[in-house]
């Protein structure tokens, strides 16, 4: 992608209006909290401890929007104390720009480390540079400095106090991931009714996942219908799949394929039904019809050999999804699926207990080519080059610029790029917003003070709309406060506008001189792909050649293993085809076909999965000989994509060949499957194989390629994969 199309992407992207479901109660709640603060801190005390407790209440309840399944007291609570102690340490050393400058920086530092772990951890650790940067003009001694710390603190908890007394949609966030997962399911069956080999994209299955895991504070009052369903989804995906897919199950024309089409319909409406019902906490009614389909008569059954088998597993397991979605999810009445009651909770580690592994998932990103480490050297690097500019300049509230930067500054191009537009255009529509205000009312400083709570509260439930919007309504806040202060709207109006503007450029040249590009590590993310996914398969295989309960927990582990290394891959391929850089290694083409040729293979590696032996079922020997085979040839091929060589298939071709000599043993279903996996794999080695000659020739052709599309209508190959994401 060129630049100037690049910055267009970026503009529609920074504009875009989100559609989201909107939370006013929780908004209404949060600006509550904010008010409670303020109020009193106003009347009681001075302006100065009322910004404080504003600043305090405001970002602690801006960080229980941010997405996280830790309980949001617990994340307002610690947001307090982060803005608490930055503070403080902040007045401690800012006497001197050789003191203060260092600390700055290696906070800073520590910020962009932060995402690490986590988004939400990276967003609200760059709140705390924030606040470092703003109350330290307000203490006038350390022992005023305890004070304003202490006020910044009261608003988190003042927060958590609130969400404790005033709870809305407990679980909440749980319950619409675990729903999410069944609606992805249900919305897979249904597309397979017209497409026997449609696409599923994990994500929904990998976030319910990570719902799942809890603390055990959170075991012990979490309802009984988060435990099982999410299991129920996994189970029945790769059943729907083989009785869809014509070479594995129902024949492609015919009786055998309407009844699959009605069982797949029928599968759609009940997992939708269960995912209303967990939703909404109530129960939920499925359709007669389904449920007509789904009895089997043992006489009239159209479909035959695995499809038939397939269609009786479907059966049964739409049978549990059928209880959850009529026990209206009331306490102790869902039921419990089989073979979980044994089952211990995924474990999240307590805070105490996250410290160390905290520390280790910082370790390993210490490193120069880590977009974690790259990030947090050009938000230590933007924030003191920030604040020595405008503490320069003659404006005052220097410090703007460098918020700006800290708060738009993101791991990837595209995101920073596309905050520091929205953040400006949202500043500018707020800041006139405001200006409005207080010319036609000329506020005092408690209308001021009510005006920053309205402003804060429409800030939070366009939270979810878009940076743009709720940065309007921000922007109209920080307006309001000062003015609350005795600032004067012709004083903080134009400096909040020039230094937004300095602030956003700076985040911008950052990336430019010290970028962290997706587009050079496609093949490394490829091959990790692909090493995972055959690890997966050659655990699949194992499963036949010998079903035991190890080789079943093996095969569930190399599962989730080939899931985030899909997900990585996603990821640096979405970023890759949003950024301004020549194609290194896999052209844009490339990528797309060999991302397809290996989803098929795990497609694949699925289907084979459902129809898994149960525990001591009859060994199909043939099958370790194959996933040897598989297992090696993946690994070294993942090899030769991340070097730039093209990848060999010759233990695989020949596992094959000896498994067709010997005849009659074994599945012929499982073999079909090994042929699938094996034409997957070769669809793989077409797209990224190349001759030295037709490498330098592909990168001459995608470069046209690039510039025809620019100068074009915009149908160029970043819009060409865009319905495979």
């Amino acid at each position: 992608m060129t630049w100037p199309r690049a910055f267009g992407e970026v503009v529609r992207s920074g504009l875009r209006i989100e559609e989201t479901r909107l939370e006013p109660l929780l908004a209404l709640r949060t600006a509550a909290g904010v008010a409670i603060v303020v109020g009193p801190t106003l009347w009681l005390v001075s302006p100065a401890y009322a910004a404080s407790a504003a600043l305090g209440a405001y970002s602690a309840g801006g960080a229980t929007f941010q997405r996280s399944w830790r309980p949001r007291k617990v994340v307002a609570l610690g947001a307090g104390a982060g803005l608490a102690l930055s503070t403080f340490v902040g007045y401690l050393a800012a006497g001197r720009l050789v003191t203060f400058l260092p600390l700055l920086a290696v906070w800073a530092f520590a910020a962009g480390m932060a995402w690490a772990v986590g988004s939400t951890a990276g967003i609200v650790a760059a709140t705390t540079v924030g606040s470092m940067l703003v109350t330290i003009t307000l203490p006038t001694s350390v022992g005023h400095a305890l004070e304003h710390a202490g006020i910044i603190a009261l608003g988190g908890v003042t927060q958590a106090v609130l969400i404790l007394l005033f709870p809305i949609r407990r679980w909440g966030a749980h319950r619409d991931a675990l729903a999410d997962a069944l609606a992805a399911v249900a919305d897979y069956a249904r597309r397979l009714r017209h497409d026997p080999t449609a696409p599923f994209d994990p994500e929904p299955l990998m976030t319910a996942r990570d719902a799942a895991a809890v603390t055990p504070s959170q075991a012990r009052t979490r309802p009984p219908v988060l435990h099982g369903p999410r299991g129920l989804a996994e189970r029945i995906r790769p059943v729907v799949a083989a009785l869809a897919d014509p070479d594995v199950g129902a024949p492609a024309e015919g009786p055998g394929r309407d009844r699959a089409r009605e069982l797949l319909g029928a599968a759609a409406d009940v997992l939708d039904a269960a995912a209303r019902s967990i939703r909404r906490g109530t129960p939920a009614e499925v359709r007669p019809e389904s449920t007509d389909v789904l009895r089997v008569d043992e006489e009239h059954e159209v479909l035959e050999g695995p499809a038939r088998q397939a269609a009786e597993r479907l059966v049964e397991l739409l049978g549990e999804a059928l209880e959850i979605a009529g026990s209206g999810c009331a306490p102790g009445a869902t039921p419990a699926p089989p073979g979980l009651a044994g089952d211990r909770f995924l474990v999240r580690p307590t805070m105490l207990r996250l410290v160390p592994v905290v520390g280790r998932t910082v370790r390993r990103e210490l490193r120069r080519d880590s977009p974690v480490f790259r990030h947090a050297v050009r938000l230590a690097a933007v924030a003191t080059l920030g604040y020595l500019i405008a503490a320069r300049l003659p404006l005052g509230h220097g410090y703007w610029a460098p918020i700006a930067s800290v708060m738009v500054m993101r791991p990837d191009f595209h995101r920073t790029y596309a905050r520091a537009v929205a953040r400006l255009a949202g500043t500018l529509a707020g800041v006139a917003l405001a200006t409005g205000v207080v010319r036609a009312l000329g506020p005092d400083a408690h209308v001021s003070g009510a005006l920053a709570v309205a402003s804060a509260g429409l800030s939070y439930t366009l939270d979810r709309t878009g940076y743009a919007y709720t940065q309007c309504f921000t922007a109209a806040y920080v307006v309001f406060l000062l003015g609350m202060g005795g600032q004067a709207w012709e004083q903080t109006v134009p400096e909040r506008v020039v230094l937004t503007l300095l602030g956003g450029a700076l985040a911008m040249l950052a990336y430019v001189v010290f970028p962290a590009w997706e587009t050079p590590r496609l093949p490394g993310r490829l091959a990790d792909w692909l090493a995972a996914t055959g690890r997966y398969a050659a655990a699949v295989l194992r499963d036949y050649a010998e079903p035991t309960r190890e080789h079943h927990a093996e095969m569930r582990r190399a599962l989730l293993a080939s899931r985030e290394a899909r997900a990585a891959w996603q990821e640096a391929y979405d970023r890759a085809r949003q950024e301004p850089v020549r194609p290194r290694g896999l052209t844009s083409r490339e990528a797309q076909e060999a991302q397809e040729a290996l989803k098929g293979f795990g497609r694949a590696a699925m289907l084979m999965e459902s129809h898994v032996p149960r525990t001591g079922s009859r060994p199909v020997p043939e099958a370790e000989r194959f996933a040897e085979a598989l297992e090696t040839d993946t690994a070294k091929a993942a090899v030769a994509v991340r070097e730039h060589r093209n990848p060999d298939w010759g233990r695989v071709e020949e596992a094959l060949h000896a498994w067709e000599a010997a005849g009659g043993k074994g599945s012929p279903v499982v073999r079909r499957e090994a042929e699938l996996q094996k034409r997957a794999l070769e669809d793989l080695a077409t797209a990224v194989s190349r001759t030295p000659l037709e490498r330098d020739v592909g990168s001459a052709r995608e470069e046209q390629r690039v510039r025809v599309a620019a100068e074009g209508n915009g149908s160029g190959p970043e819009h060409q994969g865009a319905r495979h994401r």
